[in-house]
């Protein structure tokens, strides 16, 4: 339990990172240059780590749905998505809508026990948790301004 809990969190430290390392990609060469760059590289370190690691297994995917094998196109709307939705929101922001929709999005699926899935049944509670979620991103993005406002409005 414990491991995973690190490992949610590098992935989340990653993912963090790889959404500036794009952004910055994106700046220079644009967001098809950018998605090609990171999934082509991604693709290369995964291939070689994967056969360091394990060899001709790699290669067996038995047993795997068809619609699976779309994971990749997935990864390219992800990117472009992502790259797109830093530029127009920075950073920050766009990352906690990213976030806010993973786990609503994750929620529904998993309630509605789809691609595989095993269904957990929806709660009123898994509800409120998203809520508060997106409530904490509203207070983030438009708290301060009211703030802001008010400091600037009093005499010196």
């Amino acid at each position: 339990m414990i491991s995973g809990r690190i490992l949610a969190v590098l992935a989340g430290s990653l993912v963090s990172l790889q959404n500036i390392f794009n952004s910055k990609v994106n700046e220079r060469a644009g967001s098809w240059a950018t998605t090609a760059l990171v999934l082509g590289m991604g693709f290369l370190a995964s291939l070689v780590i994967g056969l360091l690691f394990e060899g001709a297994e790699l290669s067996v995917l038995e047993k795997m749905q068809p619609w699976y094998w779309f994971s990749g196109l997935i990864g390219v709307g992800v990117v472009i998505c992502l790259v797109q939705g830093i530029r127009l929101l920075g950073p920050t922001y766009a990352s906690s809508v990213v976030l806010s929709a993973q786990l609503g999005f994750a929620l529904l699926w998993v309630s509605l026990g789809w691609f595989g899935l095993e269904q957990v049944p929806f709660t009123f509670k898994q509800v409120v948790g998203v809520l508060v979620l997106v409530g904490s991103i509203i207070v983030f993005k438009f708290g301060g301004k009211y703030e802001a406002q008010e400091s600037s409005k009093q005499p010196a």
